[in-house]
């Protein structure tokens, strides 16, 4: 092989590696509400197993660009959304897509934490019995305790499965709701300000866990505050 064909092959390489480090792609992505322009052709490449950032003033429509990532935006029913958008290659908004599972595979946390009227057991078993993930109690049991162990709450509620999980504190009841999205084992997590209502301790706890996460899920997550975006993300 001569240098040519090697530097060739090199860099066909690199453009595969780097390809295959994308978990999500946006292209020309824009949203209009009726006749209102919301988002403007955004471009965006989402980092597997990296914690990408969006950041901006209110009303500039980063929830609304995140909200796209899992299809939660067709719940509007004014709302339009034109552009590409990749999950694997694959285009989330095909009409082949199942939304359900698509958002199995996409999990999303709000800004304020919204456990279920249920049981802390329910909240998380929720996900995974509807999706037909479990059949046996024990399934059931170790979904509940690893999924409360990676968001670093087991240890406060282990002696507590069935009390409401509305009974928890603001920040406990956050880190209820990330450990509700991983019950499904979704491949990215989107955070919409999943600090905003919380206190500067329970902010600390979230930011840790997010980084943590990170090993295992993409992450992609808003928030309004720079400081933030750079202790959590690897993009901003």
């Amino acid at each position: 092989m001569n240098i040519m064909s090697e530097a060739v092959t090199e860099k066909a390489v690199d453009a595969a590696i780097k390809e295959t480090a994308i978990k999500m792609r946006g292209t020309d992505v824009s949203v209009f509400y009726g006749e209102k322009q919301a988002l403007f052709d955004v471009n965006l490449d989402v980092r597997r197993n990296n914690v990408t950032a969006l950041i901006g003033p209110s009303g500039c429509g980063k929830s609304t660009y995140l909200r796209c990532l899992n299809r939660m935006n067709d719940t509007i029913d004014i709302c339009r959304v034109t552009g590409n958008i990749t999950l694997d290659g694959e285009d989330i908004y095909d009409p082949k897509i199942d939304v359900v599972e698509l958002r199995a595979r996409v999990g999303m946390v709000f800004q304020k934490p919204n456990p279920f009227p249920k049981s802390i057991y329910e909240n998380i078993i929720y996900g995974p019995r509807i999706h037909g993930q479990v059949s046996t109690r024990a399934e059931m049991d170790e979904i509940v305790e690893s999924s409360l162990r990676k968001a670093a709450i087991w240890e406060e509620v282990k002696d507590r499965l069935q009390e409401p999980g509305t009974g928890l504190s603001g920040g406990q009841q956050q880190r209820l709701c990330i450990a509700r999205a991983i019950a499904v084992s979704p491949e990215v997590i989107l955070m919409d300000e999943p600090c905003s209502a919380l206190d500067p301790i329970a902010t600390a706890k979230v930011e840790e866990l997010i980084d943590e996460l990170r090993v295992n899920f993409t992450i992609v997550i808003v928030t309004h505050s720079m400081q933030q975006a750079a202790r959590v993300s690897q993009r901003t």
